[in-house]
């Protein structure tokens, strides 16, 4: 019996260990768009930075590695924003379904991304992340991590690789 729970306990510290790696799909790098060093690549799902601190990583997809924000939710492109305009052309409804991936901070945290990231002005004096120069989004159909139910609606929304392509 006291076997079973010393067996019990190291197996829900282990879990319990595990659960504040992050626990998110991907890996990623820092603002400046230079890849990190590892001296070992961290497991799947494994992030190699705290992840109360990134807001975009990598994951690997059915569509090829892709950005994901700090849960694990893929972000996507919209092919009416006009590079480096500062301003995103999804409004009203259409942001209702495609809301902006935002951010307090004018230097969005990063891990894997090594396109570069910016931000723009955004509702409620956030600001929404950009890649190389375009403003990014969720799906709102998109309910879990790992979920790109979202890649070529309208043949206008398409996912984001970490160089800040679109995957078309």
């Amino acid at each position: 019996m006291k076997k079973e729970l010393r067996i019990s306990f190291s197996v829900l510290t282990l879990a319990a260990a595990l659960g504040g790696c992050g626990g998110n799909p991907g890996s990623t790098s820092p603002t400046t768009g230079t890849p990190q060093a590892s001296a070992t690549a961290p497991a799947p799902g494994v992030s190699t930075t705290a992840a109360a601190d990134v807001e975009l990583k990598t994951a690997t997809s059915a569509a090829g590695p892709i950005v994901v924000d700090k849960d694990g939710k893929s972000v996507y492109f919209f092919t009416k924003d006009v590079k480096n305009s500062s301003t995103s052309a999804c409004k009203d409804a259409c942001a209702a379904a495609w809301p902006a991936v935002t951010t307090g901070s004018d230097a969005p945290k990063v891990e894997g991304i090594t396109g570069t990231v910016g931000t723009i002005s955004a509702a409620g004096g956030l600001k929404q992340i950009t890649l190389n120069g375009m403003p990014v989004y969720h799906y709102a159909k998109d309910t879990k991590a790992g979920d790109i139910l979202g890649q070529g609606v309208n043949n206008a929304w398409y996912l984001v690789s970490p160089s800040g392509q679109m995957l078309k």
